[in-house]
């Protein structure tokens, strides 16, 4: 029996509007455990419906009530993904009076704070904004009933692991735990093994696995710059229709825009942490209209976000940890759909792409770059042979060798600090005065 026919009338009619009429794995297999109040843990793959597997079910059993406080909290790590959950719970619930609201960072908390103090059922949001938001009592969670922790390795690898534990000390003991992961990682496990209650694992995704409609190709380019120019001359073609692009860090992407808007390329958006949240927004909105044809971001990027029909993934920057190489390509060949993925190494990146074949265990075919692609001479600071290294104490040399040398007489000396001061307080004594008075007296 289909899932869906199963749901309350309400429900049925939303899913019907959206055109949903099968449910995947992941939908199927969780339904009846989270209906059951077992602690639970989900692994799927990015594009699997994880947000309806674990929606359908809280809303089924979620009933009217006005009371202010939410029961429903849901924590998730961006804030594109949050403004994306905000959306499709309204729209799941658009025949039940079910009051939601998201926070998050990035922008004015007054305004959140009135959106939270007319009352709310499903709370959507970041770590970080609701621990703000809960530590300066505009939101009480003493009324949680369900927790759902999406994208939680995503989550922990951004850094929010001290805002989820004190927000976990601060929820009821007696609550339902939902946890859903593209990956089981150790930090995971160990945050499932101090919080959660003998939870139920439901996995449909092999780690490394990815959609069989999807293409994968690479090209090994010299350098950062060369990369570039293959970039500019790959987004000729036609079939280049909706690109995004993943690039390492933030400045890498602002000088990926610059140069190839520079080169007359300007169907370009950019996106990054560093970027106000209503450019984020715009610019996803000019994505998927595709008044932008081409999205250059980082891993921000990778993970959870709903963008459809993207015909390339390009990884500009090969992943140092190959689980981002696959949340990366998830974003294409989705829902049936073909993609192609391609990946740009360098020479001092084949360790990395050796890792992402061995998690995969497939061997992604290399082709020849264009004739039309022109080498460049040019290299960024980490290419360089004598680049400056990092800090690190461990490498400091050693006495030994024929190039040490004894330091001048000179350049011997210690430096003891504040010696003046000290000059001065060996020639100007402290007064007797000073100090125990009843001590000074016997002694004059």
């Amino acid at each position: 029996m289909n899932l869906f026919n199963t749901l309350s009338k309400p429900l049925q009619n939303a899913l019907a509007d959206l055109s949903f009429s099968n449910p995947t794995e992941i939908q199927e297999k969780s339904f009846k455990k989270i209906l059951s109040g077992q602690d639970m843990v989900g692994i799927a793959q990015t594009g699997t419906g994880k947000t309806l597997a674990y929606a359908l079910p809280i809303l089924h059993q979620l009933n009217y009530s006005n009371q202010p406080h939410p029961r429903i909290l849901i924590l998730l790590p961006t804030r594109e993904l949050v403004s994306q959950v905000v959306e499709n719970i309204n729209a799941y619930s658009k025949y039940l009076s079910i009051r939601t609201v998201g926070v998050y960072g990035g922008t004015n908390i007054n305004t959140q704070k009135i959106s939270v103090s007319g009352g709310v059922d499903v709370l959507i949001g970041t770590p970080g904004r609701l621990y703000d938001l809960v530590l300066n009592r505009s939101i009480q969670l003493k009324e949680i009933k369900k927790l759902v922790i999406d994208e939680v390795d995503e989550m922990l690898d951004l850094g929010f692991r001290y805002q989820l534990i004190n927000l976990f000390e601060l929820l009821p003991n007696k609550r339902q735990n939902l946890m859903f992961s593209a990956t089981m990682t150790k930090d995971v496990e160990v945050l499932i093994n101090d919080f959660f209650n003998s939870p139920k694992l439901v996995s449909v995704a092999v780690s490394g696995s990815v959609s069989p409609n999807l293409v994968q190709r690479g090209y090994v380019v010299a350098n950062f710059h060369t990369k570039i120019n293959l970039l500019a001359e790959l987004l000729k073609k036609d079939d280049f229709e909706k690109v995004l692009v993943f690039v390492e860090s933030k400045k890498k992407a602002d000088i990926l825009y610059d140069r190839l808007t520079s080169l007359g390329l300007n169907e370009i958006g950019i996106i990054h942490s560093n970027k106000s949240q209503n450019f984020r927004f715009r610019t996803i909105k000019q994505f998927e209209d595709k008044s932008k044809r081409v999205l250059i971001t980082t891993d921000i990027m990778s993970r959870g976000l709903d963008l459809n029909s993207i015909s390339h993934v390009v990884n500009f920057d090969t992943p140092n940890y190959p689980e981002n190489y696959v949340h990366r390509i998830g974003r294409t060949a989705r829902a049936g759909k073909s993609g192609t993925s391609l990946l740009f190494t360098s020479v001092i990146e084949k360790e990395s792409k050796a890792n992402i074949e061995k998690l995969m265990g497939f061997s992604i075919p290399i082709e020849k770059l264009p004739k039309s692609v022109k080498i460049s001479s040019e290299l960024i600071e980490e290419e360089k042979p004598n680049s400056k290294q990092r800090y690190n104490p461990g490498s400091r040399i050693k006495k030994t060798g024929e190039a040490y040398h004894e330091k001048s007489e000179k350049n011997q000396k210690i430096n003891s600090g504040n010696s003046y001061r000290k000059k001065l307080a060996k020639k100007y004594k402290k007064p007797k005065s000073r100090g125990d008075k009843n001590f000074n007296k016997k002694n004059r």
